[in-house]
């Protein structure tokens, strides 16, 4: 397997709602046979109906309850873009689960949960370069050494 994710798929109880959501925020979809997809630099966040992405999954759908085990971020080049990123997000309709503030590794990072519960982290990690396109250039110490 090569070492890539393709798409990320939020499963989904209003599918409007949750395009609406993504839209305010500047994200632009298109919506195909009751899916909205959303180019994110190399790969696709998909919206789809949470009930028939359980179901196409295999898996019992347990409803929107509780933490999944997952959780999404977007970086971002300052401070300043946390800060505004997550009013932006609490305006559009997210629950704001973690007010920003300094963290453990030197960034500075908030948490929200888009309108169906999905988490997000809002980060500015100074030790993560961003890309001119947006794109983690990922540059972790070496611990084996």
């Amino acid at each position: 397997m090569e070492q890539r994710i393709s798409l990320i798929t939020l499963g989904v109880t209003d599918l409007a709602r949750a395009r609406a959501f993504y839209e305010s925020l500047g994200w632009r979809g298109r919506e195909v046979e009751e899916t909205v997809f959303f180019q994110a630099g190399g790969l696709a966040l998909v919206l789809w109906g949470r009930d028939r992405l359980a179901a196409d999954c295999g898996l019992p759908d347990p409803g929107t309850a509780g933490f999944g085990g997952i959780a999404l971020a977007h970086n971002v080049r300052s401070r300043q873009e946390v800060d505004g990123l997550l009013a932006a997000a609490g305006r559009a309709g997210a629950t704001i689960t973690r007010p920003a503030g300094v963290t453990p590794y030197g960034g500075y990072a908030g948490a929200i949960t888009d309108p169906d519960g999905h988490p997000w982290e809002i980060a500015h990690n100074p030790g993560f370069t961003l890309a001119e396109d947006g794109s983690l250039v990922l540059v972790l110490p070496d611990f084996t050494a």
